[in-house]
């Protein structure tokens, strides 16, 4: 039993050792197949009109992410102030910059961070702000016969691909690793 245990042992560390490298970016790799289009085409969808539209807000961008504020000022966003306007701005840049850095490799482990952070807010504004709380499909629960409901099921596996490359870097295909051996002469 002794030799059995140590061949396993051989095997696996070896199969760790090597192919270590492999894991985040094929955490990158899913990132990009299931939730890059998502986060960007939510992204697109707070875009005011015209060429600066990326700096004047839709009126549906302050209703996604303050809906009891834009209901409160009957979805008039010029009764809003300036930090609204900034949340605004600063989570329709997030949503378009945090995914294409995960998926280029740059800058990945805070990209990462970002993203954890992002999801947080974004489910607790789907919860509060939404009324999702008030529907038990909509939360879900965790140790239950149903796996996809759509806060603390499917959120809880967004949050744990976006933990390994903050854990373990952007891995051996990309700009992080490029710019590494460039810069800092690293392997």
């Amino acid at each position: 039993m002794t030799a059995l245990v140590t061949l396993h042992d051989i095997i696996f560390e070896a199969v760790e050792r090597s192919l270590s490298g492999l894991i985040p970016l094929l955490a990158r790799f899913v990132f990009a197949a299931v939730l890059l289009v998502y986060f960007w085409h939510s992204a697109l969808t707070k875009l005011g009109d015209g060429i600066l539209g990326f700096l004047k807000p839709s009126t549906g961008a302050y209703a996604q992410i303050f809906p009891k504020a834009m209901e409160a000022v009957s979805y008039d966003v010029s009764q809003l102030s300036v930090f609204h306007w900034l949340v605004v701005v600063a989570g329709t840049w997030a949503e378009f910059l945090l995914p294409l850095l995960i998926v280029i490799g740059l800058a990945t482990r805070l990209a990462a961070l970002g993203m954890i952070g992002f999801v947080v807010v974004q489910s607790l504004t789907d919860l509060y702000g939404h009324g999702g709380i008030a529907h038990p499909e909509t939360l879900g629960a965790w140790f239950d016969r149903v796996p996809d409901a759509a806060i603390l099921d499917q959120r809880a596996f967004w949050i744990f691909l976006l933990a390994v490359p903050v854990i373990r870097g952007a891995g051996v295909l990309s700009l992080d690793r490029i710019l590494s051996r460039a810069v800092l002469g690293r392997p």
